[in-house]
């Protein structure tokens, strides 16, 4: 199994470009942040950075509804790229997450999820998630 899932903040704006075929295809960054406790009880942080593509229906909606700094949830599977490197001769390699799906995090400020799209869908600035009925006992679960 191959798959993918971070959320963490577009560390560059996407940069949506086409195949000679027409397809569109979006190249971004995301960084992702750990936070953890030593056994003394030292909190310590460390961001992980990820090149991720999106191809599509799915770049196009990535380009138009996102920018640097922006959160967001990537699904999608890793994918390996090799090369040799023109100027030294050695073999290169690079891994980066290929997009399947996206999910929109909210603002900056702490807002909540809004919409999620993946191939062919769109996003609707409108809605709104549904809010949890106060009377709700969870006693209808089918599990």
């Amino acid at each position: 199994m191959n798959l993918a899932i971070i959320k963490g903040n577009l560390t560059r704006d996407p940069e949506l470009r086409y195949t000679p075929n027409g397809k569109a295809i979006a190249s971004f960054g995301v960084a992702v942040n750990e936070v953890w406790k030593t056994e003394a009880g030292e909190k310590m942080e460390k961001c992980h950075f990820f090149d991720v593509d999106a191809w599509g229906r799915t770049a196009e909606n990535v380009a138009q509804y996102f920018k640097k700094g922006k959160p967001i949830l990537v699904e999608g599977k890793l994918q390996m790229d090799a090369w040799d490197d023109k100027q030294t001769g050695q073999k290169r390699t690079k891994v980066k997450i290929v997009m399947s799906r996206f999910h929109f995090c909210g603002d900056n400020k702490g807002g909540s999820t809004q919409a999620s799209a993946g191939e062919g869908s769109q996003p609707d600035a409108n809605y709104e998630a549904p809010q949890a009925d106060a009377k709700d006992t969870g006693d209808d679960v089918p599990f």
